[in-house]
């Protein structure tokens, strides 16, 4: 392509086109109206303006157009010679205009200058052009022209108009403020631009100044919260402020200069006391550098002794392991135990969410021992009371530790550990309020995602001197998830729960990537996040390798799987509301069911079990050669009656099986993992994917099967963690089963695209979702399709 062509192209793409008529009378286009820059272009690679022209007339032309100027036959019309002609004196001048502010005392005058079009760099007051000292008629009538259409984005200059020399235009205060505030960007759009004097300053800014010379105790008391105007990037004092705040003119002399003071920056200097903000408050706008003001986020600086707090939450003092501590910490727990000793220290508690099996409880544990502060209350699922008890006795011997659990449970001793669990404390808040925590522990943090749920109410009703949230998922739906965790931890941090939703979640979920920049700039202090795939976090640990294992249906699946989508999807038609949310819901679980075993669905309990599931044979395949190896295996569920009828059925073949779910009480959950950790030959474990997908430490098992898809990775990956952890030392394989041509495999590409999701701060995609698909929509999901 030649510089014609390509210049041409742009000149098109910009919409610099007009209509002409040639001198023989045919309809064409040329380029125009032509910049100064464009102009000194085609100067500079010897390109005449007929080249160009030639060129863009054809860019302009569509095959198949039939109207003149679009037809690429040209069309022979004189007679619109006229009408082109006046289009091009309205948009293609030998002239355009531009405005300099000169500065004389403190008054200014906007003068007009004229530049020739045809000869780039050449440029003359107005008066000089009116007194015939430079350029033509042609020039002056083009500048009127502009200045006229000038006139149209800012209205002052049309005084201009009204002058026998139209040279130039005292400003009052308004126009100058006008000019100043707005003016000059709407002139700018119009292709006028403004000069404004060197000696006259304008860069003066405001921000919001937070912090005073002191701090108070964290969460107690506010913190002062003002505008600061500053000139040339240094602040002003007070009385500068109040000298600016008291002029009355656009114009001010301010540090031995005429400085241009904007309205709005005025206003501020006179309105400069804010409501003041809490600490913590304070805390997230000098993290951030922005805080929320009358709806509006502006730019914030931190007063010194608040920039020394933001630079102590990224400090690395040294924390050395405490000797009470029968372990070896490795260095990333170590980093940890630093990490929460810094926050817990600053009472501003902290999130501690590194990946199942990192070791968040012997970090816990090292940081009791390090603060020696007083005791530490521990909330947990019930399964994992006896984890937690082991790991305090094999790793604080002589620490004590008490469950508060069961009946006739009390508080005997507020020394050590105190360990609950969410259901006792729920009953139970008032009592433990009672107590002077050092430190309050939520386990599996996860469980107090919904703030508005009676057990996380009751937890923070109970006070602490700072409170630790331990995760690996911290984030599993929703960032309101994440809210809820940290608003425990740190009260006020990211607001109430509507401001959250509003200034971070709504924008963070629909993709705008600024404002996940600056949530992870807020949340960086209180969160940390570590990842077994991270480098240096396991290097020790094995490989893990998940696989998707599609299944054909049986003949009975195939026939029950049409029958209930065909029956169901005609009531989901004449139904709406609540009423058709119930019926997609019944849908779905009905078709995992099916997909599962038809004895499940049809609520058999004795009915013969082989030969009627593909998922069924093909577990039976996976146990007899994972059974053959000397491994172990893991099968998760999300139905205790489809883990009971794989009971059955394994019991019926000969494989030693044990089941732990929701009932399962919390000794014999114990003694079920002591048995199947220290077997060498395990018996198949059936786990309830929500009973059993956190806290439990199974790393005997080196296979993991997710018989049926609970339709949210996060939860997923936690109970594939009860494998693979620190511990174990063999390759880890995990198996999904997922039923062929079924709404199983549109749901688990649904789950891959969530996963990348997740590291960016999630969206949400689950059973309730889906029940808000249009009708077609939901019969394309659950559609059975042949297997590709």
């Amino acid at each position: 392509m030649t510089e014609a062509e390509l210049l041409a192209l742009h000149l098109v793409a910009r919409g610099r086109l007009l209509p002409t008529v040639t001198a023989d009378g045919y309809a064409a286009w040329r380029v125009g109206p032509l910049d100064p820059s464009d102009v000194d272009r085609m100067r500079r690679l010897g390109i005449t303006r007929g080249q160009l022209d030639q060129v863009a007339d054809r860019l302009a032309r569509e095959p198949g157009a039939t109207t003149p100027f679009a037809d690429p036959v040209p069309h022979h019309v004189p007679e619109l010679r006229d009408w082109a002609a006046a289009i091009a004196a309205e948009h293609d001048r030998s002239a355009r205009v531009s405005l300099r502010v000169e500065l004389t005392g403190d008054a200014l005058t906007a003068v007009l200058q004229v530049h020739s079009m045809a000869e780039p760099g050449v440029v003359a007051d107005a008066a000089a052009v009116w007194a015939g000292e430079v350029f033509e008629h042609q020039e002056r009538l083009d500048a009127v022209l502009e200045v006229r259409r000038a006139a149209q984005a800012w209205a002052p200059l049309a005084r201009l108009l009204e002058l026998a020399v139209p040279d130039q235009l005292e400003l009052s205060d308004d126009e100058v403020r006008d000019l100043a505030g707005g003016g000059e960007q709407a002139l700018a759009a119009a292709g006028v631009p403004v000069h404004w004097p060197r000696e006259l300053d304008r860069d003066v800014t405001a921000s919001a100044l937070v912090g005073g010379t002191e701090l108070p105790s964290f969460f107690d008391g506010v913190l002062d919260f003002s505008w600061q105007v500053a000139a040339g990037g240094a602040p002003l004092t007070e009385a500068e402020m109040d000298l600016l705040a008291e002029a009355h003119r656009p114009v001010v002399r301010l540090r031995d200069r005429w400085t241009l003071v904007a309205p709005d920056i005025a206003r501020l200097a006179r309105d400069r006391v804010l409501k003041p903000l809490t600490a913590v408050e304070a805390l997230g706008a000098a993290l951030t550098g922005r805080a929320h003001v009358d709806g509006e986020w502006v730019p914030v600086a931190a007063s010194r002794p608040l920039e020394l707090l933001r630079d102590k939450l990224s400090s690395t003092e040294t924390v050395d392991q405490p000797a009470a501590l029968t372990a070896t910490l490795r260095d990333y727990q170590l980093r940890g135990l630093r990490w929460l000793a810094r926050m817990t220290e600053l009472r501003l508690g902290g999130c501690l969410a590194d990946d199942m099996g990192l070791g968040k409880t012997i970090t816990l544990i090292a940081l009791h021992l390090h603060r020696a502060a007083g005791p530490t209350l521990v909330v947990c699922p019930a399964s994992l009371l006896g984890n937690w008890e082991r790991e305090i006795r094999r790793f604080a011997p002589g620490v004590p530790v008490h469950r508060y659990h069961g009946g006739g449970r009390a508080i005997v001793d507020t020394e050590g550990f105190v360990l609950t669990t969410y259901g006792t404390m729920r009953l139970d808040a008032d009592e433990l309020s009672t107590v002077d925590w050092d430190l309050v522990v939520a386990d599996e943090a996860q469980h107090v995602k919904n703030p508005r749920s009676d057990t996380a109410r009751a937890l923070r009703r109970i006070s602490a001197t700072a409170r630790v949230a331990l995760t690996g998922t911290p984030v599993e739906n929703n960032l309101s998830e994440l809210w809820a965790i940290l608003d425990w931890t740190t009260p006020g941090l990211l607001g109430s729960l509507g401001e959250f939703r509003a200034r971070w979640a709504q924008p963070v979920e629909s993709g705008d990537q600024v404002v996940a920049a600056h949530l992870t700039r807020l949340i960086t202090p209180f969160l940390l996040r570590r990842r077994k795939s991270d480098p240096g976090i396991a290097p020790e640990l094995p490989p893990k390798t998940e696989t998707d294992r599609p299944v054909g249906l049986t003949r009975e699946q195939a026939g029950l799987y049409e029958a209930v989508v065909r029956e169901t999807m005609a009531r989901i038609r004449e139904t709406t509301g609540m009423q058709r949310k119930g019926l997609v819901l019944k849908l779905l679980t009905a078709l995992k069911q099916v997909c599962n075993h038809p004895a499940q669905y049809l609520g058999e309990k004795d009915g013969v079990l082989p030969g009627r599931s593909g998922k069924l044979e093909l577990l039976d395949e996976l146990v007899d050669t994972i059974r053959a190896e000397g491994g172990g295996l893991l099968v998760f569920t999300q139905y205790v009656t489809m883990a009971r009828l794989l009971e059955r059925h394994l019991g019926e073949r000969g494989v030693p099986t044990q089941l732990l779910h929701g009932g399962t009480p919390v000794r014999q959950r114990d003694e079920l993992v002591r048995a199947f950790q220290e077997s060498a030959e395990p018996p198949v474990f059936l786990l309830s994917l929500k009973a059993a997908g956190t806290g439990l430490n199974l790393t005997r098992a080196d296979h993991v099967v997710h018989y049926d898809r609970w339709w949210n990775p996060a939860v997923e990956a936690q109970a594939t963690d009860r494998a693979y952890r620190i511990g174990q030392d063999r390759p880890v394989q995990v198996h999904r089963l997922i039923a062929e041509g079924t709404l199983e495999d549109r749901i688990a590409t649904m789950l891959a695209a969530k996963k990348e999701l997740a590291d960016a701060v999630l969206g949400k995609q689950d059973d309730a979702e889906l029940t808000e698909l249009s009708d077609a929509q939901l019969a394309e999901l659950v559609e059975l399709r042949e297997a590709l």
